[in-house]
């Protein structure tokens, strides 16, 4: 992981509703701390920060490092509320991690050689994305930041599934999943293009 994250963090000692609204109207996000067999800890956070910081997707992917009153935290971010039409952030859950325990997180996936794959360049074929992330386990010096799906051997009428994903080493799905078993869900598909016309009867001849 190239990248490293660091967040300043302060104890929140007002609680409820109505706090979280007014500590929202002077720039700040409440957030809570939890997990690792410690008590949760009420948090506060810069708004303006955490929106530049979260502009590189890599964030969400990353071990974080919470520094609040002189100490570090390892985390991850586990949940993100947003307001529902202004571009800001309402609440913030991390999980605390430990070095030498797995963490479950989800992991965006990055699509490679969609253009020049075989059921594109060379069979005019379409492709269709039906997951965008999926959820993994490993321990934190692990973690990915994206995970890497090659479709350059994909042709027209074949699909990728989850069992066939390639891990990075000491990475694995957080369920698992059986070759051609109900959960195993296709990640991406390639399907004939909208301007395909399948030939039958005497059109064909």
């Amino acid at each position: 992981m190239s990248v490293t994250f660091e967040l300043q963090a302060d104890p929140r000692s007002e609680l409820g509703k109505g706090a979280s609204r007014r500590l929202r109207r002077a720039g700040k996000v409440p957030a809570i701390l939890y997990g690792g067999g410690q008590e949760p800890v009420p948090l506060l956070l810069d708004q303006m920060d955490l929106m530049n910081q979260m502009k590189n997707e890599a964030i969400y992917s990353h071990v974080l490092t919470l520094k609040i009153d002189g100490r570090i935290e390892n985390a991850v971010l586990r949940d993100i509320q947003r307001h529902p039409f202004k571009p800001t952030l309402v609440h913030l859950d991390f999980l605390r991690v430990s070095a030498d325990r797995k963490l479950r997180a989800h992991i965006p996936l990055h699509f490679l050689n969609e253009n020049t794959c075989k059921g594109v360049k060379q069979q005019g074929g379409v492709i269709s994305r039906a997951l965008i992330e999926v959820e993994i386990s490993c321990l934190p010096k692990d973690l990915p930041e994206f995970i890497e799906i090659d479709l350059a051997d994909l042709g027209v009428g074949e699909n990728l599934h989850l069992s066939q994903i390639i891990l990075p080493p000491g990475v694995e799905l957080a369920t698992h999943i059986a070759p051609g078993s109900e959960h195993d869900a296709i990640v991406a598909g390639i399907h004939h293009g909208h301007g395909d016309v399948e030939l039958t009867g005497e059109a064909a001849s």
